[in-house]
């Protein structure tokens, strides 16, 4: 509501009030002027974000550009005053999109995330040294989130069990010269019913930043499709919570039942600018007569995932990490169903969509445009993560760097070199009765083998992988004893793996080439 509404509003009630003796009508004309005075709606961003200080915590919603507040960003990057932030955000953006909007205006001092493997100038600045980067588990991040929102101050986890999460020593912060700064500190620890998890402190925010699909004027939220995401805990764990929404509703309108988040966290709301929802990765599905035109490094992925789909079962809940992992939602065999699950908040997984069914807001954790099945949900980042932790996801496959003979395995960093983050892959492998399946080239592009004796990088989890399925073999990691060659790819012999292979290996009586 404007000024003039309020001044004009006030002034006529003024009048009222000197006509009326009665005091139910004075009290009556107080509470109406107090609840218009109180409003949450801004007439601009520009406003709504004026008061930031320099040096603030802010919580960004989104997940990759999908659901992100960019209005809000947009005006944060027009009043340079508001400068040293620590920004907590799963990604950072893009080039010049999104949270990398305030990179290049270099408004961010440290960033708290998971996973922002495809901004080149959030990269150049952390291993230069002109940036801080936490990097924290996708499904710790989103609790430690939901926890602050709550009132909680700490909780424990499996997560991180035996990584550089555990012991500390991830790079924060790089001098000009390469070498570390700061480095992540380790983890306290306690035991459980006979197990260790380790201790992570919540977070919250002097401001959160989020974006909905429809807002009422008490606060009220509704999100569309996956972006929700980590919209829904951030939320909740701002001192203020400074809402775009690109509808906003008189009360009423939106259903008590329909509503995610209620007006209780929110504090101000504006009408999202009119811009283009961007898609970071635009993906359409190719049909089996288009496959020959690919690449042969393509082909050699559609190959080993085809192999990868075989896993799936009937009635399966299972979660499919980002890039070749991803695949596979395509090669699922028509007569089972399976529930594919994805970090970002989506249950039922379709095939990538067409052209004409492309939506911005639904995306997989990839950042790539897909589908849902019918019977498929939408709910937040915590929710999510509260599932994978929960054991409710019977199969993950993910994508591999390395893997050793014990099945540990790595694929999230080379130190200072490749900066992605671990994103969800920790949780993933951390949690107790999920079978974990690894898709990966057999080696490197030098040639050089992926299979080890030990990982050489840094851990993502610590004997967590039960198969390995590679363009040349599958191997099964059989616990206490090391890998088993269950079967070879077509064209490719016990005596070639060897070769590709560092570390010795055990051959099953019934090998053979089976795809």
């Amino acid at each position: 509501m404007s000024s003039t509404i309020l001044k004009n509003f006030s002034a006529s009630h003024r009048l009222l009030l000197a006509a009326t003796a009665g005091r139910s009508a004075r009290n009556h004309v107080f509470a109406v002027i107090a609840r218009r005075d109180l409003s949450k709606l801004y007439p601009s961003a520009e406003k709504a974000v004026a008061d930031i200080p320099a040096g603030s915590t802010v919580l960004f919603g989104g997940f990759g550009l999908c659901g992100i507040p960019e209005t809000l960003i947009g005006a944060i990057a027009e009043n340079q005053r508001i400068s040293e932030l620590t920004a907590v955000s799963n990604n950072a953006g893009v080039d010049g999109v999104g949270l990398g909007k305030l990179l290049n205006t270099r408004q961010v001092k440290r960033m708290v995330s998971s996973y922002v493997g495809e901004n080149k100038e959030f990269a150049r600045q952390y291993l230069s040294g002109e940036l801080e980067v936490e990097l924290v588990p996708q499904g710790t991040l989103a609790e430690k989130i939901r926890a602050g929102g709550a009132g909680i101050p700490a909780f424990y986890t499996l997560t991180g069990i035996g990584t550089l999460v555990e012991t500390g020593g991830i790079p924060i912060k790089y001098q000009k010269d390469g070498n570390v700064e700061i480095f992540s500190a380790p983890r306290g620890a306690g035991v459980f019913n006979g197990k260790r998890y380790l201790m992570e402190q919540s977070i919250s925010g002097d401001f959160a930043l989020v974006k909905a699909w429809k807002a009422d004027e008490l606060g009220n939220l509704v999100f569309r499709a996956s972006a929700n995401n980590f919209n829904a805990p951030m939320a909740t764990a701002g001192k203020v919570t400074i809402v775009e929404a690109e509808e906003i509703v008189p009360v009423g309108e939106l259903q008590p039942d329909q509503i995610h988040i209620p007006g209780i966290h929110v504090h101000r709301i504006v009408k999202s600018g009119g811009y283009e929802k961007k898609i970071e990765k635009l993906t359409v599905r190719h049909d089996q007569a288009s496959e020959a035109g690919l690449p042969a490094a393509m082909q050699k992925r559609i190959r080993i995932i085809k192999r990868a789909a075989r896993e799936f079962k009937d009635g399966m809940y299972a979660n499919l990490g980002i890039g070749m992992p991803m695949l596979a939602s395509n090669y699922i065999d028509p007569g089972i169903t399976v529930h594919l699950q994805s970090e970002n908040g989506v249950l039922g997984l379709g095939p990538f969509p067409t052209k004409d069914k492309v939506d911005p807001d639904l995306i997989n954790a990839g950042k790539e445009t897909v589908t849902v099945q019918q019977g498929g949900s939408f709910f937040s980042s915590d929710a999510s993560f509260g599932m994978i932790r929960g054991s409710r996801v019977d199969m993950s496959i993910l994508g591999g760097m390395e893997v050793s003979q014990t099945g540990d395995l790595a694929n999230w960093i080379v130190p200072g070199k490749m900066v992605k983050g671990m994103g969800g892959a920790v949780d993933l492998v951390s949690a107790p009765g999920t079978r974990v399946v690894v898709t990966m080239d057999h080696c490197s592009k030098d040639g050089s083998p992926k299979i080890l004796k030990r990982c050489t990088l840094p851990l993502t989890g610590v004997g967590c992988v039960n198969r390995i399925i590679t363009d040349k073999c599958v191997f099964d990691v059989i616990p206490n004893k090391g890998l088993l060659l269950r079967e070879l790819a077509s064209g490719c012999s016990v005596d070639e793996v060897r070769a590709a292979t560092e570390c010795e290996f055990d051959v099953a009586s019934d090998a053979a080439e089976t795809y």
